[in-house]
């Protein structure tokens, strides 16, 4: 038996950028993936960011709410976000935006 590696292109990349007039104030990436075990992609929400002078305003929200429109229309049948475990109040806000809490997440830094 051995391991056999297959090449495939099963994704993009979509920025979700907030600006105030010209200033970048947030952030966050939408990754659309496929494998071979849904015909539908699925969503992968990383790097949410809000500039601390902006927080607490609800953008972070809008950003999120712009994400799951966008997944919707790619067809995808889940968007998937991790955290770390300690940050409670974020985890708390993931869920009152309709996302559960479906277990950990391994990982193995590589740099």
């Amino acid at each position: 038996m051995h391991v056999v590696k297959e090449e495939k292109d099963f994704g993009k990349a979509i920025r979700f950028v907030l600006r105030d007039n010209d200033k970048e104030i947030g952030s966050a990436y939408l990754y659309i993936l496929k494998n071979d075990y849904h015909e539908e992609p699925f969503g992968f929400l990383e790097y949410l960011v809000v500039d601390e002078a902006y927080r607490g305003q609800g953008l972070g929200g809008e950003i999120i709410k712009e994400m799951i429109e966008e997944a919707k229309k790619q067809g995808c049948y889940k968007l998937v976000g991790t955290s770390r475990h300690g940050r409670d109040k974020l985890h708390k806000w993931y869920e009152e935006l309709g996302f559960k809490n479906y277990g950990l997440e391994f990982r193995i830094n590589l740099l």
